[in-house]
């Protein structure tokens, strides 16, 4: 591979345009004239051909090259210039990768065609993974995808791109009929963007996803009934020039006749005016109101091409269809403003605004016009209702107010929001007017959005709720995300779990601990106690072999030597082959703590008295079975240890471990989340309950939005709800543990033998088409079956066939490396 990469940075290459763009080509030969050897085969037989091409003395010369898809050529490209890139000199001089598409890189890393092209490969990537594609038809009516919309920011890389082009990577077969000259770069490289677009969403699923062979398979369609259709919907997304609305205000204020006290509104006729804006496809920062374009005047109308009127009549007309308010702007000879009924600022206020800007179009509305409410709820509000937190969030039944604050402004606002009084949110909404004036100065409130506010009622909230609500910074009330602020007992509870860990309550490592204790396992320590000493529960996931066992230890020792409230007998859960290894490690480190083991027929608590500062060691299943039992004791303390045994929390395990009562609970594990987030809900459900919410409201709420990606937010605050109750360190961690060295990985791609690469193949060909044909369960069941064989297949022939064959390297490239 390392010298099939070489011997392509040297190449020239060249893009062959095709219609449909999807159908273009890479053609590529070496400086003699001849073809590299063809790549690693794919199923494909390679194709040569003889080119006549240009060179850049503007002579034509004859080549025999390798011509490639673009789906075979992109990864032969991009490695061939990420290869170029890591071999520049600037790159090793400076110790770090720079930008692989900028066009300084190109012109240090060669002056082949190849990197050239595989530079523009990667940019073509890279818009493709910002979702800028447009579906279209080609020329002669095909269905094609395309890059687009571009910006000016994107539009700036693509020229500068076109700008290195070396001559080498535009000596395109010239038309006999034609003079004898080199093609423009910058068409070519938007034709390569486009092939590369009109390839990539294209597979053999594609199809079958999207309900038929239109702009998802390979081979041409030829759609020419779509082009107007395509023509609207890359005009709504990629039009020269775009559209805004600035809204002025106009009218002087008055009373509400009688009412001295009301808020000032505008007098009639008319309180705010739509100002059309367009801004320039050259500079996205130039803007003239239309009505100077098409006047001519002012130096920012200058700026606009001849078909700037045009375009912008266009997208008028798309917008009046999203909000016939604009529709006047159409019929008039200038399309300069139009006037807004207070209903019609509402609708702005509202929906209109979010489905213009959608279509390209943004409102702008005056400065210093305090637009919207906020609202947020305060939490816990005086000692009385926050002394429930003395028993701990883990008391059944404790409740927190929940009360509601308003201020103006919007949310990122930039007014200083002040918090409005009772009297003066009743004003709002009885004005029943999009525009007020209160506190000296202008609002803009939807008049329905104020009778809202003032209908929302205080509540109580269960105690885990309100803090899983306060540790996130918001609340999830009748569908909409509210900010909330903690108050009272509640406020200095979240400063404790959200301080600087480091800073916990000063803990040593007890009398009866005989080891020494490292830094990160004091700090463990101390976090432990502090948790459990609020009535709260703990996870501590250290990576294996950081001492979570001695750390827990320590902690049983702790809490029975700070008194009575704390102290009783721990008891620790774990795997049947953990058991001797606890109870050594007890012996080791805390000489003279009474151990017994509750497993075996013979197992017993008799004489075990609350008071008891001893270990009780016990399996799962032997707590599965003995629940009962268990549960009837006064536990100072219950510890998970690889609490990952738990994770089902609908299996029997998890149950009966909920059921056995303790002041305090610890899970022990290495790995918190092996599969998906359940099982992270599990384990914390069960240390501290109620924190999470129910496991359903907990899988829409953070599980499925983390997992798809999708909600970038969901994860921010589950992370923020999570951090106080789980600790993890790692080896690799700074300061764990110093005196390892450092993991070492190294990669070693290999290749699949050829039964591999025909099993592979079929299996993906047999499965995809029976993926086709089937729906909900079975699907996913076909879907699952898919990667498991795969997997197989890639480790060794034998395991998936299950033949009982030669199990030798020959018929595996995994095994041979090995």
């Amino acid at each position: 591979m390392l010298a099939e990469i070489s011997t392509l940075i040297r190449c020239s290459a060249v893009f062959l345009p095709g219609d449909p763009a999807r159908s273009g080509r890479i053609a590529l030969w070496q400086a003699d004239g001849t073809p590299p050897a063809a790549p690693a085969s794919d199923g494909r037989a390679a194709a040569f051909e003889e080119l006549t091409v240009v060179t850049a003395e503007l002579r034509r010369t004859t080549v025999r090259a390798l011509v490639l898809g673009l789906d075979q050529a992109l990864p032969l490209l991009t490695r061939a210039r990420a290869a170029a890139s890591a071999s520049a000199e600037a790159l090793a001089a400076a110790g770090t990768a720079a930008d692989i598409t900028d066009p300084a890189e190109v012109a240090t890393a060669g002056t082949a065609g190849t990197v050239f092209w595989g530079a523009a490969a990667l940019l073509a990537l890279r818009f493709a993974a910002q979702g800028k594609l447009l579906p279209g038809l080609s020329p002669a009516g095909h269905d094609a995808w395309r890059i687009g919309p571009l910006d000016a920011a994107d539009l700036d890389q693509v020229r500068a791109l076109a700008a290195a082009m070396p001559p080498g990577a535009r000596c395109v077969p010239p038309d006999p009929q034609e003079p004898l000259l080199l093609p423009a770069a910058e068409p070519l490289l938007h034709a390569f963007l486009d092939a590369v677009a009109d390839t990539l969403p294209r597979s053999p699923a594609a199809p079958a996803a999207a309900g038929g062979p239109a702009f998802a398979a390979r081979p041409p369609e030829r759609r020419p009934r779509l082009r107007d259709w395509a023509a609207e919907v890359a005009a709504g997304h990629d039009a020269g020039v775009r559209l805004s609305l600035r809204i002025e205000l106009t009218g002087e204020p008055g009373r509400v006749p009688g009412d001295p006290d009301a808020a000032e509104v505008p007098t009639a006729g008319g309180s705010f005016r739509a100002v059309l804006q367009m801004h320039s496809p050259a500079d996205a920062a130039l803007v003239a109101d239309a009505a100077d374009v098409w006047a001519g005047s002012g130096a920012a109308a200058a700026a606009f091409p001849p078909g700037a009127r045009l375009d912008a009549l266009r997208a008028l007309r798309r917008a009046a269809r999203l909000w016939p308010p604009l529709a006047p702007l159409l019929g008039a000879a200038v399309p300069d403003a139009v006037e807004l009924a207070d209903e019609e600022v509402t609708e702005l206020l509202g929906t209109a605004a979010t489905a213009l800007a959608a279509d390209g179009m943004q409102v702008h509305w005056p400065r210093g016009l305090v637009r919207g409410l906020t609202a947020r709820a305060v939490v816990g509000s005086g000692d009385t209702a926050g002394s429930a937190l003395s028993g701990g969030l883990l008391s059944p039944g404790a409740l927190l107010s929940f009360s509601w604050r308003h201020a103006l402004g919007g949310p990122g606002d930039p007014t200083d929001l002040t918090e409005l009084t009772d009297a003066e949110l009743d004003r709002l909404a009885e004005a029943n007017r999009p525009l007020v004036r209160l506190r000296d100065q202008w609002v803009l409130i939807d008049p329905a959005e104020a009778r809202r506010a003032r209908a929302l009622q205080d509540r109580t909230v269960a105690a885990p709720d309100a803090l899983a609500a306060v540790l996130t910074g918001s609340a999830e009330i009748d569908g909409q995300r509210v900010g909330v602020q903690a108050a009272g007992a509640l406020e200095r509870l979240r400063v404790r779990l959200t301080g600087d860990p480091e800073q916990a309550d000063e803990v040593d490592a007890p009398p009866g601990l005989s080891a020494t204790l490292r830094e990160y396992q004091l700090h463990g320590l101390r976090w432990l106690a502090r948790m459990t000493s609020l009535g709260l529960g703990a996870c501590l996931a250290d990576d294996m072999g950081l001492g979570k066992t001695v750390t827990l230890i320590a902690l049983h020792l702790h809490r029975n030597e700070k008194g009575a409230a704390t102290a009783g007998p721990t008891l620790v859960v774990c795997p049947a082959s953990l058991l001797g290894n606890w109870e050594r490690e007890i012996g080791k480190f805390a000489p003279g703590t009474p151990v017994r083991r509750f497993h075996g027929p013979a197992r017993s608590l008799a004489g075990l008295t609350p008071g008891a500062r001893e270990f009780v060691l016990t399996t799962y299943g032997t707590m599965r079975l003995d629940a009962a039992a268990l549960a009837g004791t006064d536990w100072g303390m219950v510890v998970a240890d690889e609490a990952q045994h738990v994770k089902n929390p609908r299996s029997s395990t998890a149950k009966a471990l909920r059921t056995v009562p303790a002041r305090a609970r610890v899970a022990l594990t290495g790995t918190p989340v092996e599969n998906d987030l359940s099982e992270l809900w599990a384990v914390l459900d069960w240390t501290t309950p109620g924190l999470l919410g129910r496991l359903a409201t907990f899988r829409a709420r953070y599980a499925e939005p983390v997992e798809s990606g999708r909600d970038p937010q969901a994860a921010a605050r589950l992370s923020a709800l999570v951090r106080p109750f789980l600790l993890r360190r790692r080896k690799s961690d700074p300061g764990i543990a110093p005196e390892l060295p450092p993991k070492t990985e190294t990669d070693h791609p290999v290749s699949l033998t050829r039964e591999q690469t025909a099993l592979y193949e079929a299996v993906v060909r047999e499965t995809l088409a029976a993926i086709s044909q089937a729906g909900g369960m079975e699907r996913r069941g076909l879907v699952v079956k898919l990667l498991t064989s795969l997997k197989q297949i890639c480790n060794h022939p034998a395991q998936y066939l299950g033949d009982g064959g030669a199990t030798g390297g020959s018929r595996s490239g995994k095994l041979e490396l090995l």
